[in-house]
């Protein structure tokens, strides 16, 4: 089993950070209606009761902003998963239909108010550090371009930097060939 080390610097700026980490192995599809029928209800039940404002006020949102304050970054321009996706639902933006796990994970975190990121186990070197981005460390996000990471929270392995709370990178993400995964709560 995976170990995930959150790095001692890290831990000095975020002395309360904690990881959920939940392994399984899945079969991935392009899409579940009952899944949807889920997200849907809770995209709606969120529409019903929050703002923008409300978002951003979030303890759990403020928690991860002021992390990123302290690490030198805007926290208006790099947001956290689950407030970008909060805000896409107040936004009546709605939310991407990817797959199942990635549809899941997307509900996970709306629901539990925190950033989630879900990885491809077999596209990942351990050991995995949970640390501070390092000068110049860039990576390709999943549907963007180069994504600065330079000062953001990152996870990574051997092969450098795969995720963040904000945006994850192509080398591990979710797809309908994945298998064995490995879903963080930040």
């Amino acid at each position: 089993m995976m170990q995930i080390i959150i790095d001692e610097s890290l831990k000095r700026i975020a002395p309360d950070i904690a990881l959920g980490v939940v392994f399984g192995k899945v079969h991935v599809t392009s899409h579940d209606e009952l899944l949807w029928g889920y997200i849907n209800d809770h995209i709606n039940s969120i529409k019903s009761t929050r703002t923008l404002e409300d978002i951003s006020n979030l303890p759990e949102v403020k928690a991860l902003k002021n992390v990123y304050k302290q690490l030198g970054k805007d926290p208006s321009r790099y947001r956290g998963s689950q407030e970008a996706l909060l805000r896409r639902i107040v936004q009546n933006k709605g939310l991407y239909k990817i797959n199942t796990i990635v549809d899941l994970n997307n509900l996970i975190s709306i629901k539990s108010l925190h950033s989630v990121g879900t990885y491809d186990i077999s596209q990942l070197q351990p050991p995995i550090m949970f640390r501070i981005g390092l000068p110049g460390e860039f990576y390709k996000g999943i549907g963007k371009e180069l994504i600065n990471i330079e000062n953001l929270p990152v996870f990574a392995d051997q092969n450098g930097p795969f995720g963040s709370p904000t945006s994850d990178s192509e080398r591990a993400m979710i797809t309908t060939s994945s298998e064995n995964i490995m879903i963080v709560i930040i």
